[in-house]
């Protein structure tokens, strides 16, 4: 294994040489020569960290951070496009979609409406999905949310709340495009 390159940039040398020179003559009073690790760490000192051990962390952060973000998944249009004639121009869902594929995407924009982290009786749940919809059955839709884990409720249907983590990157962009819609509308 190769040894890790580790940059000191120095802001003022001037600083840094009266740091540098101020611990290796408190070490020439004793009699002492620095060891390898003891001079490395007062050069780390006289560059303004705390030991070298910090030096090679923070270098090792910034090589994290300098890091490009991850591509994002790409998105499947086609599935996008099934999707959205399901809704009308105020961003209802218009009719129940009979491909399973397309029915959770629906769903995702209609849990994107739903409050985040925050419990909901089951009356509250509807009448948060009944203007979302055209077709007139509630209990379905909260029923399919939970089925696909988009909503958490307790056996007793007391407590509902909004589950899962992000939607996918078709749900992204068919909430992006429903919405879209709904504002141009309004």
């Amino acid at each position: 294994m190769s040894r890790p390159h580790i940059p000191l940039s120095i802001q003022d040398l001037s600083t840094f040489s009266r740091a540098l020179a101020r611990q290796l003559s408190a070490g020439a009073d004793a009699g002492q020569v620095p060891s390898h690790l003891a001079l490395m760490n007062m050069l780390a000192r006289a560059g303004g960290y705390r030991n070298f051990q910090h030096l090679r962390a923070v270098q090792a952060a910034e090589g994290r951070l300098a890091r490009p973000p991850e591509p994002e998944a790409p998105v499947d249009l086609r599935l996008v496009e099934k999707a959205l004639p399901h809704f009308d121009d105020q961003g209802r869902l218009l009719r129940w979609p009979g491909r399973r594929q397309v029915r959770s995407l629906c769903l995702q924009v209609l849990w994107a409406r739903l409050p985040a982290g925050q419990a909901m009786t089951e009356a509250e749940v509807n009448a948060l999905l009944g203007p979302a919809h055209a077709f007139g059955d509630v209990a379905q839709l909260r029923r399919s949310l939970v089925e696909d884990g988009r909503l958490t409720r307790r056996r007793d249907g007391s407590d509902y709340r909004r589950a899962g983590g992000a939607p996918s990157p078709e749900g992204r962009a068919l909430i992006r495009l429903v919405e879209a819609r709904r504002r141009t509308d309004a």
